[in-house]
Parts: C-alpha cells; sequence; structure tokens
C-alpha cells in the first residue's frame, strides 16, 4: 500500500532509509489485519491467550520489568524559545533533540518490520476531530491503537483529503532505560519515542498527540484539549446534559466516568452515559457553547481496584476482545490483580509462580485496552460528528480537609483559577509525609504542551470565542472526619452532587454566595435514602475563613512560579476571593 499524500510517503520512505527497516506495512484497520496480528503476536510470545471460555479474544501481554509506566522525567517538550515550554515542563533545544533521537533511530529496526499507522483522534467524519500517523516497529503498538483510535484506511483517506497530521516516530529501540526518550516538537506537530513500549510512551495517539501536541495545536487554533472525561447526564424530564471532568490521578476519575447512579434515582428516570473517561476536546459552536468529542476509541485503564463493587460497568467491558498488560493470571488462566475478588493467582506479572514475598501479583499500573462500544453506559453520542455541548466542567482534587463538597465559581475567570489551582494531598504510602499539597491544574501537569501561564491566558480567552460557556464547578469527595474516616461515601453517591450541578445549569438548583464561590446549603443536596447526619452534611459544605487564607496565600505563591506569563484575571479573582474572606 502507499499513499497519494507526497508529504507522508516522502516521510515514510526517509524513516525507512534511517532505521534500516527490513519490510514497511501500511496498517488497514481491518478485521482480517487483526486477526493477522494476533496469531503473530501469539506465535512470538508477546501474546498469552487467556481462558476462551470465560475471556473470549482476550490476550496477556507481559512488558520488561523495566518499563511499566510513563517516564516524565525522560520526557521533554522541544520548543524553540526555552520559556515557551514554560516551567511545567522539560525542555530541549529542538534541533539537539532530533539529532539525539535520529542518532537512536538509525538502524534500530533492522530485521523489523516498519508498521505505518494512520488514526484519527475522534470520529473519522467529525471537524474537532485531528490525524496523526504513527510509525513503529511494535505489533504490540498497533494492536494496541487499533483499539484506542479510528486505524486504517478512513484515517488515511482523510488525511488525504486533508494534507495535515501529526508525525509520530517509534521505535521500542533495546528497551534500555538509559537510551529511553520522549520529545515532543509541538511547533512542528512531531512527536520521537524511543526505548518504550509502555502504552503512555508508544501509543502515540495518547497522551502525546491527544494532549501534549494537541493542547500546543489547541492554543494555536482556539479550542481546549484537555485531560477531562465526558459524562451524559439526562433527567426525569428527559433533559440531556454533558459534562466534562478533570481529576488528578487516584481521584475517582473512571469511577465517575461510568458512575452506577443510587437505586432512587434510577427508579425516578436518571440516566447515565459514557462518552469518554480520560480526554476531552472542545470547541466554541455557533451557539455560543462548547462542544466536545472524545479523541479516543478505547480506554487504557488501570486494571489494580476495578472490581464489581468499585466500578461494575468497567469490569463488564473486560470479559471479552481486550488486551491486559501486566496482570497476574489464576490457576485456570484467567486475568487476576489486586481489588479484584479473594483468589489467590498461580502466576505473577512476571510470570512467576505467584509468592506473596515478591510483592503485588499484578503491576499496580497493570493495564487493560478495551474499544469504548464494550462499556454497558457508553453513549451512542461519543460517534457524533459535532460532538455535545457541554454544560458544566468539574474539576476535582483529593483533598482531606479545607476543600468542600461542592462550590461554583463565581464567572469564568474564577473557574479557570480554580482549576488552575487544584490540588491534592499526599499520603505517607506516597511520600512519606501526609497532606502535601500538590498542585497539578486542570489534571494536565504532565501533559501540557506549552508554558501553563500561557495556558491560563488560553482558557481566559475562551470568553472571546464563546458567549455561553459552561459552569465551573470543584468537587471533593475525599474529606476525613477526626478518627481518618471518610465523611462522603462517594461513588455511586456522587450522583448527589451531580444532580445539584445539573440544577445549577438549568436555573433550578439554590446557591448562596461565599467567600470562595457559590455553595448550596445542606438542604440542597438530596440525601434521600442516604444515611448520613446533617451535620456531617453541613460541615461539608462549610467555609474555614482561616484555612481558606492560607490557602489562598499559597494560590499566590504558587501562580508566581510561573511568572508574567500568568494573565492578571487570575489575581483579580484571588484579590476578590480575599477580600471577601476579611
Amino acid at each position: 500500500m502507499s499513499t497519494s499524500n507526497q508529504a507522508l510517503a516522502n516521510w515514510v520512505k526517509d524513516v525507512a532509509e534511517l532505521t534500516q527497516a527490513d519490510d514497511i506495512y501500511w496498517c488497514n484497520g481491518s478485521p482480517a489485519e487483526e486477526e493477522s496480528f494476533n496469531r503473530q503476536l501469539l506465535e512470538d510470545g508477546t501474546y498469552k491467550r487467556l481462558n476462551e471460555e470465560t475471556h473470549p479474544n482476550c490476550y496477556l501481554h507481559l512488558s520488561d520489568p523495566r518499563d511499566v509506566a510513563r517516564v516524565e522525567h525522560l520526557t521533554f517538550i522541544c520548543t524553540n524559545k526555552k520559556n515557551d515550554a514554560g516551567p511545567n515542563n522539560h525542555w530541549m533545544d529542538p534541533q539537539q533533540a532530533h539529532e539525539k533521537m535520529d542518532g537512536l533511530f538509525k538502524g534500530c529496526m533492522k530485521g523489523r518490520t516498519l508498521y505505518v499507522i494512520p488514526y484519527c483522534m475522534g470520529p473519522i467524519d467529525s471537524p474537532i476531530s485531528r490525524c496523526g500517523v504513527e510509525i513503529t516497529d511494535s505489533p504490540y503498538v498497533v494492536q494496541n491503537m487499533r483499539l484506542m483510535t479510528r486505524m486504517g484506511d478512513e484515517a488515511l483517506r482523510r488525511i488525504e483529503r486533508e494534507g495535515d497530521f501529526v508525525k509520530g516516530l517509534h521505535s521500542t529501540g533495546e528497551l534500555d532505560p538509559d537510551r529511553r526518550f520522549i520529545m515532543h516538537f509541538p511547533e512542528e506537530r512531531v512527536i520521537k519515542s524511543y526505548g518504550s513500549g509502555y502504552g503512555g510512551n508508544a501509543l502515540l495517539g495518547k497522551k502525546c498527540h491527544a494532549l501534549r501536541i494537541a493542547s500546543y495545536q489547541a492554543k494555536d487554533e482556539g479550542w481546549l484539549a484537555e485531560h477531562m472525561l465526558i459524562l451524559g447526564i439526562k433527567t426525569p424530564t428527559g433533559a440531556q446534559h454533558y459534562v466534562a471532568a478533570a481529576f488528578p490521578s487516584a481521584c475517582g476519575k473512571t469511577n465517575l466516568a461510568m458512575l452506577i447512579p443510587p437505586q432512587g434515582y434510577l427508579q425516578d428516570g436518571w440516566e447515565i452515559t459514557t462518552v469518554g473517561d480520560d480526554i476531552c476536546w472542545m470547541r466554541p459552536g455557533e451557539d455560543g457553547r462548547l462542544w466536545a468529542i472524545n479523541p479516543e476509541a478505547g480506554f487504557f485503564g488501570v486494571a489494580p481496584g476495578t472490581a464489581k463493587d468499585t466500578n461494575p460497568n468497567a469490569l463488564a467491558m473486560l470479559y471479552q476482545d481486550t488486551i491486559f498488560t501486566n496482570v497476574a493470571q489464576t490457576a485456570d488462566e484467567q486475568p487476576w490483580w489486586e481489588g479484584l475478588d479473594d483468589r489467590v493467582p498461580a502466576i505473577d506479572w512476571q510470570g512467576r509462580p505467584y509468592d506473596p514475598a515478591n510483592g503485588p501479583a499484578a503491576h499496580p499500573n497493570s493495564r487493560f485496552t478495551v474499544s469504548a462500544k464494550r462499556c454497558p453506559s457508553y453513549s451512542s453520542a461519543s460517534e457524533d460528528a459535532s460532538g455535545v455541548p457541554i454544560s458544566a466542567i468539574i474539576f476535582g482534587g483529593r483533598r482531606a480537609s479545607l476543600v468542600p463538597l461542592v462550590n461554583e465559581a463565581r464567572n469564568w475567570n474564577h473557574g479557570v483559577l480554580m482549576g488552575a489551582t487544584v490540588a491534592s494531598e499526599t499520603t505517607a504510602a506516597a511520600t512519606g509525609k501526609v497532606g502535601v499539597v500538590r498542585r497539578d491544574p486542570m489534571a494536565m501537569k504532565p501533559f501540557c504542551g506549552y508554558h501553563f501561564g500561557d495556558y491560563w491566558g488560553h482558557w481566559v480567552s475562551m470568553q472571546d470565542k464563546a458567549d455561553n460557556l459552561p459552569k465551573v464547578f470543584t468537587v471533593n469527595w475525599f474529606r476525613k472526619d477526626d478518627n481518618g474516616g471518610f465523611m462522603w461515601p462517594g461513588f455511586g453517591e456522587n450522583m448527589r452532587v451531580l444532580e445539584w450541578i445539573i440544577g445549577r445549569c438549568q436555573g433550578t438548583a439554590e446557591a448562596h454566595e461565599t467567600a470562595i464561590g457559590l455553595m448550596p446549603k445542606a438542604r440542597d443536596i438530596n440525601t434521600e435514602d442516604l444515611d448520613m447526619d446533617a451535620d456531617v452534611l453541613e460541615a461539608l459544605l462549610a467555609v474555614e475563613v482561616n484555612g481558606w487564607q492560607k490557602e489562598n496565600q499559597s494560590v499566590a505563591d504558587f501562580l508566581k512560579e510561573y511568572g508574567d506569563r500568568v494573565p492578571q484575571e487570575l489575581y483579580q479573582e484571588l484579590k476578590r476571593s480575599n477580600q471577601k474572606l476579611l
């Protein structure tokens, strides 16, 4: 196969010469091709077939033990000017980075096949979607990209029509941690990744394209590329709303994306659907609203902790047509991980007989890759070319104290400030210190492709591009009492907070103004059939003046780290909050 796009054809030719690949294969995305790759991966030992009776067409891949996660310290943004990358990124001079990477790629595919993967991020015919081409020497990457993107001939035809695409070059190399780099050239729309086969480093459509490159592209073109889930909420009256939400890791993002409401809500006629669990691209529409797509076609989820009681919708996806990476196995070759059930695994994630002395049976970052269409709550609106209109944007963190259950921004700029300064508190298990506040703006700290100050300024500028922007909220499911217990039940009960948020969007729910935003009274949250003391809910919605004065000083210190590129609108909103706290 070849292409009528001369730039693409020339690039593939140049890469084949540089890498000295034995063969070139153009992926077409067909079912026959998928079967062929599965056979190849089974034959060369990359895949192991799992129990066909319980998990038909499911495969297990065990990666190199030194290659199991994203490597942020080896991930670079290569802009012409260092300050454009910002203090939130590692920077390397583009010329130096290209020379370093081309030196690694030289001859690296000798004896291997070069696979060309044309892909589309988002529905093929959506004006919000963007295309890319990944060149890789990993059939495992091909199969994951098949599930995570719209990959193959249709994507190639769009690239040939439009002429524009992101170039991604990847090789597993020798899987040597000392020869491993992930380079992004946002001004060139180019990604180069070497030395890793792990998803976030090797599936270049995911974090590399859909966030780091796309966030820069979105700045240039007037839209937003965000690390957000998209949730559909249909009220008993039939009103359909969509919510985008950003959460740092360990804050229940996937659980919220696939939320199952309490029984009472289901009986009343509320419906929840899942458009996406990780990435959201939003563009101003002609009606002044933000319209969003999930640019991905699948889920690349963390397995440990996924269980019937925590996320039954996620678990239900994983019994067919799934790639598992670095999970354990039971004696009858079913996939297993910590938190799944009380069975004892037989084989651990390194292929050894399970021994608790060796640590967890499944790697803590073990993964599943599965088509989004397998999710029981999957929304057919995921394929709408126009996207879905966003009613509300939610930012969440993990705070054991101070931050209330829910809070609404006074205005768009205040919402940008809230998103820019969202934070989580560390745990003893993670850092040795409890309660250290780590800020993760818009949950984009590892993923923003340029200077955070400019990024926040771009968010502020959306007011000039759309006149019916979503309301902005923060939530915190993780407040603790004096005994260290969670005060809010979380999981499906988060529906009660979503109900208030939708009510605010519809103009039917009450709120009162506080120094930190618009908040519900305890009576405004539906607690029917919820076993919760009224004083606990009151505490979850209280504003502690002294604590917030200290918090705002911490916020001011944080913003100063980004210098004079921080938009003054954020400081103005912070000043307004401080004045109200006096």
